[in-house]
């Protein structure tokens, strides 16, 4: 199958950008500069491992996120909160409807290219925080993308049962190098190692009993994990 890959640069999605290069037909990758505090560090592994293996790879630029939207995430909001990515501080780093914005794009570009589906990094532990990530969104997204396009374009979700320590798994089976990945919300030099992300980077690797090459500013001991409610 022809496909599209959301390639942010992040650890889950070059792990699906192998997964689709060994299952798929490539035929381009996305990525969108939408005014987050971790774009910059992001978007430049994206195009690493675009260009590596030969993949076209876009940058699109979202920058009215930035300025219209409400979120920590983003540059214009307040500070990133650190501890477990299943807290209910991280909520503050929910960018509304991000997902349905960037899958409404990339759907448009799919069909515009002759590819066939879309595919996304969504794993079985996003919906904790983001309402634009959990299984109702996806599939209600994934029938508007086909009956809103001629040839059907269809959301592929390879990992979609998967958690990130299965992703860490799978990546280190595809040989990914996971230091060319970028996962730190707060977007300093290194990684910061208690932000939501990064502890859940850190947790992963853990889990998956392999050796995390992430350099960190700080490693204290991961926090328990303490269940969202919406598992």
């Amino acid at each position: 199958m022809k496909v599209c890959v959301l390639l942010s640069g992040g650890m889950d999605s070059v792990t699906v950008f192998y997964e689709a290069l060994h299952t798929h037909k490539m035929a381009a990758c996305l990525s969108f500069d939408y005014g987050s505090k971790h774009n910059a560090r992001e978007i430049p592994f994206a195009e690493l491992h675009s260009a590596r293996n030969g993949i076209p790879h876009h940058t699109i630029t979202l920058d009215f996120m930035d300025t219209l939207f409400e979120s920590n995430l983003l540059k214009s909001g307040g500070n990133i909160p650190d501890g477990h990515y299943a807290e209910a501080s991280m909520k503050q780093t929910v960018v509304p409807f991000r997902n349905g914005i960037m899958l409404a794009i990339a759907t448009g570009f799919a069909e515009s290219i002759g590819a066939e589906a879309v595919v996304i990094a969504a794993h079985s532990g996003d919906h904790a925080i983001y309402p634009d990530c959990r299984e109702p969104f996806m599939q209600a997204m994934g029938e508007s993308m086909s009956c809103g396009t001629y040839p059907g374009i269809r959301l592929l979700r390879p990992f979609i049962a998967m958690n990130k320590a299965d992703i860490a798994r799978r990546g280190s089976e595809l040989g990914i190098d996971f230091s060319e990945t970028w996962s730190c919300y707060k977007g300093g030099e290194i990684h910061c190692g208690v932000c939501g992300t990064c502890v859940e980077r850190r947790e992963a690797f853990l889990l998956a009993g392999l050796d995390d090459p992430t350099r960190y500013a700080q490693t204290p001991a991961l926090p328990e994990l303490k269940s969202s409610g919406n598992s």
